[in-house]
């Protein structure tokens, strides 16, 4: 079992949600979309963390939109939290952004394409916050317990493993769902399923990602079933609209009926 606030993650706690968008675009934006979220999740009783990243610093193209850097991103997740009185998860890319990320993340995450930096693994789990690791798409289940052991050598055990996918040729991803129980055996550490990256079709557009967002209820079912601990969607009024993820979000509007699924399948597992 994992804690991160008033939230308890793991067996035999509820279903958790991170939810949110990709990336921060501003203050209003953001406030709609997480307002929104808590109202449901406080309306369903689903424990709920409010996800959305500062800096994508791995975007396919120089051109595309990473959001709004690290001190004005931090100034609008700070709000965000207080105005609302969220827990917040965002990423972090480098070493040097640890120390400020600390001041304002309830939960700091490692980006999937940087799971083996040991010394930024190394650097974020000594901050003692509870830590989110995605798994990357290269690796198999069972290499993660060497990245969790590095984590945990700090003495910090507030750790959560997220499962996006894997590469299947080019520009595609698959689920494996045996990873969740290999994950979850191997380190002993709640496993989050990410729905909405699993659809993702990296590079898919050429010069940006595609997706296919239709697939990621379908997922997130099959993952809940599978055993996973929570879910992890990345969301947006209109997708079509969005900055960055678009393809692979899912619109505000769709979430309560796949929620409540979500939770009924819990139900039925641990029954």
């Amino acid at each position: 079992m994992v804690q991160i606030g008033d939230i308890k993650v793991g067996k035999p706690n509820p279903l958790l949600l991170i939810a949110g968008p990709c990336v921060l675009e501003d203050y209003d934006t953001t406030f709609q979309i997480a307002s929104y979220l808590k109202k449901l999740t406080t309306k369903i009783d689903i424990p709920f963390i409010f996800k959305a990243s500062y800096d994508k610093a791995n975007r396919t193209s120089i051109s595309s939109f990473r959001g709004p850097g690290l001190k004005d991103g931090l100034e609008i997740l700070k709000r965000i939290k207080i105005d609302l009185n969220l827990p917040i998860l965002s990423d972090v890319h480098s070493v040097n952004e640890v120390e400020s990320v600390a001041e304002i993340l309830d939960i700091i995450q490692i980006p999937a394409f940087l799971c083996r930096q040991t010394d930024l693994i190394l650097a974020v789990s000594h901050t003692q916050k509870p830590i989110n690791i995605k798994k990357g798409q290269f690796l198999a289940p069972n290499d993660i317990r060497n990245i969790t052991e590095k984590a945990a050598s700090t003495g910090n055990r507030n750790i959560t493993i997220t499962e996006r996918g894997s590469m299947f040729g080019y520009n595609n991803l698959v689920v494996d769902f045996r990873s969740i129980k290999i994950m979850k055996e191997s380190t002993g550490f709640p496993v989050i399923f990410d729905a909405t990256h699993s659809v993702q079709l990296p590079g898919g557009s050429g010069t940006s990602s595609s997706g296919q967002r239709e697939f990621a209820p379908i997922l997130a079912r099959a993952a809940v079933a599978a055993g996973a601990d929570g879910v992890f969607l990345e969301v947006y009024p209109d997708p079509d609209k969005a900055r960055c993820d678009g393809p692979n979000s899912l619109r505000l509007d769709t979430l309560e009926s796949l929620l409540v699924t979500l939770k009924a399948i819990q139900d039925i597992i641990r029954e």
